[in-house]
């Protein structure tokens, strides 16, 4: 094997969402995100911390896969230093600039969270996919209501509104990176576009007619585009 593939899957998602994804030669890691949330509260950079503890026991080259949310999270492990030999990440958001736009999306999420916790599973999951940022996209399988508690305080603790603005750190990554968003998502492709400038060893790739979910909207394109650039950049 040439290593592992540790993948953080999105928000209101779960690790069995990456069952179908696969390179040839690596190993793949589906990584559990509500784990980290199932005892008490833990910030962004605490949990970039925590994986990272968790990859430096693992022998082996490391490659972080993030998509959304997960990506968000894998850009905080990237910043604490963890032990990644490069990473691939899908429509993440390097952070909202304004205090207003935080307080505004802090607000927005408690009540997302809110409905998590309290109301009826599938109301929320159903308000959930109809966002337009996932409504171009296909779906993904439902998850358990009985991570009904982690995902709540997920949208607290791993908000957008709580991330500080990474955009004027993202020099700091050390390792390639692989920015990847979909021909469909505007906003998420002009991100991109924005952060492969500011990266020290970064590339950006707009997968053809796919939405915000470019894994499982376009995966053999994805998985492709992937195992061709951890090929380049790590042989």
């Amino acid at each position: 094997m040439k290593g592992t593939i540790w993948c953080l899957h999105g928000a209101v998602g779960q690790a069995a969402d990456w069952r179908g994804f696969g390179i040839p030669g690596w190993s793949v890691k589906r990584v559990d995100l509500w784990r980290f949330l199932d005892c008490c509260p833990m910030s962004l950079p605490e949990f970039g911390r925590a994986l990272n503890r968790e990859a430096v026991a693992v022998p082996g080259r490391k490659v972080l896969l993030g998509y959304s949310m997960g990506g968000r999270l894998a850009l905080h492990a990237l910043l604490e230093g963890g032990p990644w030999d490069a990473a691939v990440l899908v429509a993440p958001h390097p952070g909202l600039e304004a205090e207003s736009e935080r307080a505004t999306r802090r607000a927005a999420d408690a009540e997302w969270a809110s409905k998590a916790l309290s109301g009826d599973w599938s109301e929320f999951l159903a308000a959930w996919n109809a966002q337009p940022v996932l409504a171009d996209s296909g779906m993904l399988p439902p998850l358990s209501a009985q991570r009904r508690q982690a995902v709540a305080r997920s949208f607290i603790d791993w908000s957008l509104g709580a991330q500080e603005p990474l955009g004027q750190r993202l020099g700091e990554i050390g390792c390639p990176v692989l920015w990847c968003a979909g021909e469909r998502d505007v906003k998420f492709r002009e991100l991109g576009e924005r952060a492969v400038e500011r990266l020290s060893a970064g590339e950006l790739w707009i997968a053809p007619e796919s939405g915000h979910r470019v894994p499982w909207d376009a995966p053999e394109a994805f998985q492709s585009k992937a195992g061709e650039f951890l090929e380049r950049v790590l042989s």
